[in-house]
């Protein structure tokens, strides 16, 4: 399918691996420029250097910390107007509801609710006035379904999800769409520290913790990037443009609910 975003130009955080890569390969094979951020300098570039490669898009690279205020502006400056943001930040450490404190749930706040609306609040005017606009958020299926073990991320990722729905019915009047997609499992770095806490807590192997985790998905497989970013790539299509608003869940059916 033709998704109609060919020459658009995106922005995609936290995009030198796992789902943010996922996203951003798969906006570039549709023909969209990039521009990659990533704390990480030399991952970030080897990613962009293959995109390059593979698609022969323009891609513009940014190595710094999107939660803090210099991190955002340096995104910016280099970002300039773009069609497309998908915004994107690694979920807060595991633990229980009496390890956390008031700082550690500001952590939260800052790298998966404030820096997703610092973006958008930055964005978002430019593409009201082209009259034209997709925004993506990845967040968690713990909007969905919260995981006591990740309180920090039920919290804050649900705040972003009802910043969302109020502000994605302002602006799509203007031709601007946003939505969330809320991922499950996926075989990431994620995935494996996740599994890797499993296997310490309960003294079992890091394989056995994957395959206990895997039988409770009734997909039963983790989800992949590739998968993930070809349905982000489609709700920053020219045929999503009725779509706004909405939590796209995607994991495999692990979350027993019914709508």
């Amino acid at each position: 399918m033709d998704l109609g975003i060919k020459g658009k130009r995106a922005l995609v955080c936290a995009s030198s691996k796992g789902l943010g890569l996922g996203c951003a390969r798969a906006l570039a094979e549709a023909g969209v420029d990039l521009v990659m951020n990533a704390r990480g300098a030399e991952a970030l570039e080897a990613s962009a250097a293959a995109i390059r490669e593979d698609f022969g898009v323009n891609v513009e690279t940014v190595a710094c910390d999107v939660t803090t205020p210099e991190g955002q502006a340096q995104v910016l400056e280099v970002a300039g107007q773009v069609d497309i943001l998908v915004t994107n930040a690694g979920g807060p450490p595991p633990g229980l509801w009496s390890d956390w404190d008031r700082e550690d749930f500001i952590k939260a706040l800052d790298a998966n609710m404030l820096t997703p609306i610092a973006f958008m609040k930055a964005l978002l005017p430019g593409m009201m006035d082209r009259g034209w606009g997709r925004v993506v958020n990845i967040t968690s299926q713990s909007v969905r379904a919260p995981i006591g073990v990740l309180g920090l991320s039920n919290s804050a990722r649900a705040g972003l999800t009802g910043y969302v729905a109020g502000t994605s019915r302002q602006v799509a009047p203007k031709g601007v769409c946003i939505n969330n997609i809320l991922p499950g499992i996926h075989d990431t770095d994620r995935a494996e520290s996740l599994d890797g806490g499993v296997s310490r807590e309960q003294n079992i192997s890091m394989e056995e913790a994957r395959d206990r985790r895997q039988a409770t998905i009734p997909a039963r497989a983790y989800g992949t990037a590739e998968d993930f970013g070809a349905a982000c790539a489609f709700l920053c299509s020219q045929q999503a443009k009725f779509i706004i608003g909405q939590n796209l869940l995607i994991d495999g059916g692990a979350s027993n609910i019914t709508i």
